[in-house]
């Protein structure tokens, strides 16, 4: 079992590892130029370049790689020449990077030509500060400064050459002077929890996708509970009333329920009991961060619906099983010899018949966290499916690669479980 374990652990791991190198590939290289997507196909050659430089795009596709995997903090402490610390601001939570220059958390900002030193004050905020900055100067002779920026970037300024940039805010993209000439966005890295940026809500991916994470966590728990142990009994008892009238009524309403889309299972359970009854809210309306927890009802018929598409599947599969083990040599030996018919089922029959549908359970509990996007989308349900949907649809590569991530991770999880629960229910099984 410990060689199986590491053996598994060494997998996953480079499993992993293989999973981000396409992800961030097909997103961020093989989708093309991001900033036509984000600024829309009207925008200028100069305008998207300016961006593009924001972002960090203009580095080397590999270079980006490792700086979104393992962060980017290191190289950039070598071009700045100051340890750089992200430390969080009392007011918003949120982590700001900065350059530790003699014990003093420093920022800098180009204002008309001048290079201002900034120094954080305890609640969080920044004073100009009366100190001379010394610029360096380079092989050509140009004078040039490396430094952190209000934007956590680390920034190289060029003495009398500010680069004019453009600006992506709420009304556009606007021009200003004073730029710097390159810039390293600064991150963590993924290993370290930092996914970078979302360009969606201009705040960390970590802060905006945590608690999505989260309510498609209640969301999918809620209906695993509720399909997973009623799917099996329905399943159980069909197969042991093989061809009688219980189990043709079972497998036909599983299989009608399997066969129909999610969205029209959620609009009619929308039109019937959100609509007409109006006994449950029709869509998930959050009117605060905890709102599943205060209303429970907002997840009522999200539920209804998982469990409509996901009972039938899963109920089919363990009548399958429970068929064809009701139909095996030893059953019906323990049967003949007299031994009572429920411990039959219940001792022998039973685990035996879970071997098959523990695998489809497995799979699709990571179905549960990562493949919702319809039925969140439907209710409006603010979880990890509507996030990475939204997040696609607006262009943000950063939240759709650290979402992802989290599915891709759940997936091999949730696939060491099921070989892991094969040893509980046939002890014959052995990993070697």
């Amino acid at each position: 079992m410990a060689r199986f374990l590491i053996r598994s652990v060494i997998s996953t791991i480079v499993t992993i590892l293989l999973v981000s190198m396409a992800l961030f590939f097909l997103l961020e290289v093989g989708s093309g130029d991001i900033t036509v997507k984000i600024l829309g196909v009207f925008a200028t050659p100069e305008q998207r370049a300016s961006y593009r430089a924001q972002l960090g795009l203009d580095a080397s596709p590999w270079q980006r790689y490792l700086d979104w995997l393992i962060g980017n903090d290191t190289r950039a402490e070598s071009e700045v020449g100051y340890q750089l610390s992200a430390v969080a601001n009392p007011q918003t939570g949120e982590k700001e990077w900065w350059a530790d220059v003699d014990g003093t958390l420093t920022q800098w900002s180009l204002e008309d030509g001048v290079l201002v030193v900034l120094h954080r004050l305890e609640d969080g905020s920044s004073m100009p500060a009366d100190q001379q900055v010394v610029w360096s100067v380079g092989s050509n002779g140009e004078e040039y400064f490396w430094g952190v920026d209000n934007k956590n970037n680390a920034v190289k300024w060029v003495q009398g050459e500010g680069e004019e940039v453009w600006v992506l805010t709420k009304a556009g993209m606007r021009k200003e002077g004073n730029g710097p000439q390159e810039y390293i966005p600064l991150r963590k890295g993924l290993l370290r929890g930092d996914a970078g940026k979302s360009l969606q809500y201009g705040r960390p991916v970590a802060v905006t996708l945590l608690p999505r994470i989260r309510n498609t966590f209640v969301l999918a728990g809620v209906a695993f509970m509720v399909v997973m142990p009623l799917a099996l009994f329905l399943g159980i008892i069909a197969g042991i009333n093989e061809g009688k009238p219980l189990d043709r009524i079972i497998s036909i309403a599983s299989l009608g329920a399997t066969a129909t889309p999610e969205f029209v299972t959620g609009i009619f359970l929308i039109l019937i009991f959100g609509i007409w009854l109006k006994w449950l809210p029709a869509v998930a309306i959050f009117t605060s961060a905890d709102a599943i927890f205060t209303d429970p009802l907002l997840i009522a018929l999200p539920v209804m619906t998982l469990t409509a598409v996901e009972l039938g599947y899963v109920a089919r599969m363990t009548r399958a099983s429970m068929v064809e083990v009701m139909d095996s040599a030893y059953v019906r030996t323990a049967i003949i010899k007299g031994m009572p018919y429920r411990r039959v089922v219940l001792r022998h029959a039973v685990r035996n018949a879970l071997m098959a549908p523990i695998t489809i359970i497995m799979l699709h509990v990571n179905w549960l966290i990562g493949g919702l996007v319809v039925v969140e989308v439907i209710f409006g349900y603010p979880g990890l499916g509507k996030y990475i949907y939204d997040a696609a649809i607006f262009g943000d590569f950063s939240a759709v690669e650290a979402s992802a991530m989290v599915t891709v991770t759940i997936a091999i999880a949730t696939r060491l479980l099921g070989d892991l629960a094969y040893t509980f229910l046939n002890p014959r099984i052995r990993y070697a």
